[in-house]
Parts: structure tokens; C-alpha cells; sequence
């Protein structure tokens, strides 16, 4: 089973969201993501930036304002 840590990256700085990630869903409006044994954490604005399997990351980054 593949697990993976959520982080937001911006301006060359990551803040992690969450480890052991199981599901990820885009949303309208951001992400969910969730684990076996905590409550699903929304965090909006962003969207998926890069999945690095090998590292068991994910990034995301916030959603540029039109």
C-alpha cells in the first residue's frame, strides 16, 4: 500500500499538510485529503502541483487569482 505526505509549496517554502495520506480528491475549490484514522482535512485554493511517487510526496500549490 502506498502512503504519502500532502504538502503545499510556495515561494520555495513547503508546509506539510499531512503524513500517511490514503485518498486524495480534488474538489471544487481546493483538495481533500484524508488517512485511515483522521477526520478528511479540506484545504482550499490549491491545486495539484506534482506527484512524486518515488518520494511519497505530494505537492500542491495555491491557485492563482484571475
Amino acid at each position: 500500500m502506498c502512503q504519502m505526505s500532502v504538502l503545499v509549496r510556495e515561494n520555495e517554502k513547503e508546509e506539510l499538510v499531512m503524513e500517511s495520506v490514503t485518498r486524495l480528491e480534488v474538489k471544487d475549490g481546493g483538495v481533500e485529503v484524508s488517512t485511515f484514522f483522521e477526520e478528511p482535512k479540506f484545504v482550499p485554493g490549491v491545486q495539484v502541483q506534482t506527484i512524486d511517487f518515488l518520494g511519497g510526496k505530494v505537492f500542491l500549490e495555491h491557485i492563482a487569482e484571475e
